[in-house]
């Protein structure tokens, strides 16, 4: 019978992320968390305000956020890449460490994809400004149409973002509640 069938604690050996990897997966999450519903109520609010002043400010906001969760995703990759990651919680079943393997990846590349999206957009409609303060760099021609298209994406994949997410939240709570396996304690930021 397995501590998980006991209902008792994982053994104190299990392997955890590296303090780094677990400092930079929280403060991610914290960002997404905030961005994505900061971006759809921004994106109401411009439509049915016409864009005041205040939801200029909303739109400043999110670009800077944005910008520094995609430098922030591009070190935990970096990250990842060199310390790697501890191998799977022996209680997890094939399939679950192949959806696992596969939700990971998608959310890794999601974090890249839309923040980069989000930057292409804001480039060809031009909008770089951030708060009167600055413009962020522009890594596309000016063209609204296109902007169109782009921010349109951006927008679906950040809502399938939060939707995988949420999936990922729900399999961490499962493992921490439910099966009390520790999959939840190896990315845990505190000891």
């Amino acid at each position: 019978m397995s501590f998980s069938e006991r209902g008792g604690a994982p053994p104190a050996e299990l392997a955890r992320y590296s303090f780094a990897a677990r400092m930079l997966h929280w403060v991610i999450a914290g960002f997404v968390v905030c961005q994505i519903p900061l971006g759809l109520y921004m994106v109401a609010r411009g439509e049915a305000t016409n864009f005041d002043a205040e939801t200029g400010s909303l739109y400043s906001l999110h670009k800077l956020l944005g910008f520094f969760v995609l430098w922030l995703i591009l070190l935990r990759v970096l990250v990842r890449l060199r310390r790697g990651a501890p191998p799977p919680v022996a209680t997890l079943t094939a399939l679950e460490r192949i959806v696992s393997h596969a939700v990971h990846v998608v959310l890794y590349m999601l974090l890249l994809v839309v923040p980069l999206l989000g930057w292409a957009g804001i480039s060809a409609y031009p909008a770089l400004d951030v708060f009167g303060l600055f413009d962020l760099p522009s890594i596309l021609p000016a063209d609204q149409a296109l902007a169109n298209r782009i921010l349109g994406v951006h927008g679906l994949l950040a809502q399938t973002l939060g939707l995988l997410a949420a999936v990922h939240i729900a399999a961490a709570l499962y493992h921490r509640f439910i099966r009390r396996d520790g999959v939840l304690r190896r990315m845990w930021p505190l000891r």
